[in-house]
């Protein structure tokens, strides 16, 4: 399967539906929402309205019935335009939170929760992370007691994308402490409810308009019928979803790289130095030929991890490649772009200084690039 087979005409009128979403109903405020730290919950409703959450999740929980390409589409664009607030906050609840509810809500969970996570009503959050515990899941310490017909929850949760924003919580938590990954679970929480607080909304050096906070839970009851799945399966469930995400991250990178690079060259045949534009050196010439023949080796890598995501057929390990490799290559493009913008590429006005700050997350989230390293070490070494 080949770009040209992978997005149909559907596909292209769809792609122009989320254009005129961001040109109309992001672009002009997203500066505001930099500032502000956070995204309105009116655009949640908006992009849940034009079916732009949950796309394809089935009809039947209130997504659009489609196929996951669609969703591909939703963050090439959105990514392209770098409006990274909405960005990450839409891939979060529609990649990572209702994935897990489909998977292994019970059947009445799905049917209240989704639906109003689809139009916009509900926003979501994945909470893992924990102060000391990041990529290592089997160390965390936030535990679920079972009582009665409750878990009582104790714990910190920490970088939780959404976490000023969210409704409903999937939740990694230690069900038995002395199992180590066997004895972690999934729990849905639905917030606020007693012994739950947000912490402040953290600073950090990119994705200004992506709200990012801690979680704390003190003796917070959930309902046991909140469990996702079994008991001590959690592990086992994040690790089949691991996959999925790393792929959505790949095409995001893809994304922005490219975006990067076409600004990048239309800057240097307008930007003049000694007697000529900055696109006459020879020097920019093979930099930008570089990157663009990498990238093009990157969107090719991608475009197949779609196709074999759409057969079922992904494999971890490749996923594990196809992380390293695209976030890899977003930093290296990001800062080599940066550098013929001169002065101008270090002012936050200019899209290339928020793509490069923006991009410094990648590398990071969903696995940092060391442990994709690892996972494939692993198997050349094996």
């Amino acid at each position: 399967m080949t770009r040209r087979t992978l997005f149909d005409a559907t596909h292209d009128m769809f792609r122009e539906t989320v254009r005129r979403f961001i040109e109309d109903e992001i672009a002009p405020f997203h500066d505001q929402w930099e500032r502000d730290g956070i995204v309105p919950r009116a655009l949640w409703r908006k992009a849940g309205a034009l079916g732009l959450l949950c796309t394809n999740m089935p009809e039947e929980y209130g997504g659009g019935g489609t196929d996951w390409t669609f969703n591909a589409v939703l963050i090439e664009e959105m990514w392209r335009a770098g409006v990274s607030g909405p960005a990450a906050g839409f891939m979060i609840q529609s990649e990572m939170v209702a994935p897990y509810i489909l998977a292994w809500g019970s059947e009445a969970m799905k049917r209240r929760i989704l639906p109003r996570m689809a139009r916009g009503e509900l926003v979501g959050a994945i909470a893992m992370t924990e102060p000391g515990a990041g990529s290592d899941l089997k160390a965390i310490t936030t535990r679920a007691v079972r009582t009665g017909d409750d878990y009582v929850v104790s714990g910190q949760k920490v970088y939780i994308s959404n976490g000023q924003s969210c409704d409903v919580i999937v939740m990694a938590v230690k069900t038995d402490a002395s199992k180590g990954a066997a004895g972690v679970s999934l729990i849905l929480a639905e917030v606020p409810c007693d012994g739950f607080e947000r912490g402040r909304n953290l600073d950090k050096i990119g994705m200004h308009a992506q709200d990012t906070s801690e979680l704390f839970f003190d003796n917070m009851r959930v309902p046991a019928a909140n469990l996702l799945g079994d008991e001590g399966q959690g592990f086992a469930m994040l690790m089949t979803k691991l996959a999925h995400e790393r792929m959505s991250q790949a095409v995001r990178s893809v994304a922005v790289a490219e975006a990067s690079l076409r600004n990048t060259i239309e800057y240097t045949k307008e930007r003049r130095a000694f007697g000529g534009t900055i696109a006459d050196f020879q020097n920019t010439q093979f930099v930008l030929a570089q990157l663009d023949a990498e990238i093009t080796a990157a969107r090719v890598f991608t475009d197949w991890a779609v196709e074999q995501f759409m057969l079922d057929a992904l494999d971890p390990l490749d996923a594990a490649r196809l992380k390293l490799v695209t976030c890899e290559l977003q930093g290296k493009v990001v800062d080599q772009c940066l550098q013929f913008f001169g002065g101008y590429g270090y002012m936050t006005e200019y899209p290339i200084a928020r793509a490069f700050v923006d991009a410094r997350i990648s590398r990071i989230a969903g696995g940092a690039v060391e442990v994709m390293k690892h996972i494939i070490a692993r198997d050349v070494f094996k």
